[in-house]
């Protein structure tokens, strides 16, 4: 009994991830992907093409990589957008921005941030951030819609979880699963770091905020971007350490931990639980790939895949995302290839 409901959840995780039925492409390159097409550029004046914070998901034979918005304090970016036709690898291609919610400007948004797209049943949900840069006075939104490539198709909810400064957390960076009977929502930055809450529905938290993951330097707590999925017997947990945001003077790298069940304890390779500071290195800079952060994941043809974004050093630190397999190593940890 315990095989076949581990097997459903793993089925609901990978419908969740939007696993397409037979998948993009022909087949998926191994290691690290050789991006191609629209994968982030900054020309001033000229072009603005953002790739911070990125979600991976895929539909009915096409891959989306959606992204925070254009920085504009004067015309905010909704949430940005961008799909292949062909692998993942590419080529990828630029669709624009999601408009930006009114409700949103309340919160001094210069963009939104950090998206986080899941599908139920025919359904694809959004799941964003609005905030202004250090403060915790935020809100996460969300959107759904049935075809995802038409942007001015996506109907906006709302925010659905909030926090200003009587709360020990930041209500940004938001990540949405399902562990085959509970839908869960996981988030944090800063403050008190990763914390997750029960879903009733799609939109409603409820029940105890629970504690998942800190940064060993409390404060300032450095750690957000949560992104949590099932391998195996295991829940992993990956999220990102230190700072972003600094160009190619950005510290970012990406952290993991496990756990039997996807609530927690998360502990690393050592046993130390990340709720305490604990945190196994699996990704940091490489190459021209300066702060490889703000990870998140998908299952398809039969690998996992991780998308995240750098900071190209060969470009003066232009936003740029990369796209890698998932490898493991003997114990199931992963790791990735250098090449």
């Amino acid at each position: 009994m315990f095989a076949l409901k581990a097997v459903a959840a793993a089925l609901l995780s990978l419908t969740m991830l939007g696993t397409p039925a037979g998948g993009p492409g022909s087949g998926e390159e191994r290691g690290k992907l050789p991006m191609t097409g629209a994968i982030g550029d900054f020309v001033p004046g000229v072009i603005d093409d953002p790739v911070h914070d990125p979600t991976v998901f895929a539909d009915r034979g096409t891959y989306y990589v959606f992204s925070t918005g254009v920085l504009n304090p004067a015309d905010p970016g909704g949430i940005f957008a961008r799909r292949s036709r062909g692998k993942l690898a590419g080529p990828w291609e630029s669709l624009g921005a999601i408009a930006l919610p009114g409700w949103t400007r309340a919160y001094g948004v210069n963009h939104l941030w950090a998206p986080h797209v899941v599908q139920r049943g025919s359904w694809f949900y959004l799941y964003y951030a609005a905030s202004s840069f250090g403060t915790n006075t935020s809100a996460i939104g969300a959107a759904r819609t049935r075809t995802p490539g038409i942007l001015s198709s996506w109907h906006d909810l709302g925010p659905i979880l909030t926090s200003d400064g009587s709360k020990n957390y930041n209500a940004i960076d938001p990540m949405v699963f399902n562990d085959g009977r509970q839908w869960w929502i996981t988030f944090g930055s800063f403050w008190d770091g990763i914390k997750m809450q029960r879903l009733k529905d799609m939109t409603t938290p409820y029940g105890p905020v629970l504690d998942v993951a800190r940064h060993p330097q409390n404060p300032p707590d450095p750690i957000e971007n949560p992104q949590i999925f099932q391998h195996g017997r295991y829940w992993y947990l990956l999220a990102s350490w230190d700072f972003c945001c600094q160009g190619v003077n950005s510290t970012y790298k990406t952290v993991a931990g496990r756990a039997t069940r996807p609530d927690g304890p998360y502990l690393d390779r050592d046993g130390k639980p990340l709720a305490r500071g604990g945190g196994t290195i699996v990704l940091a800079g490489r190459g021209n790939q300066i702060g490889t952060g703000a990870p998140d994941v998908i299952f398809t043809h039969g690998r996992w895949y991780m998308v995240h974004h750098y900071y190209d050093a060969n470009a003066g630190g232009v936003i740029r995302m990369q796209i890698r397999e998932i490898e493991w190593d003997r114990a199931g940890w992963p790791r990735f290839s250098e090449n």
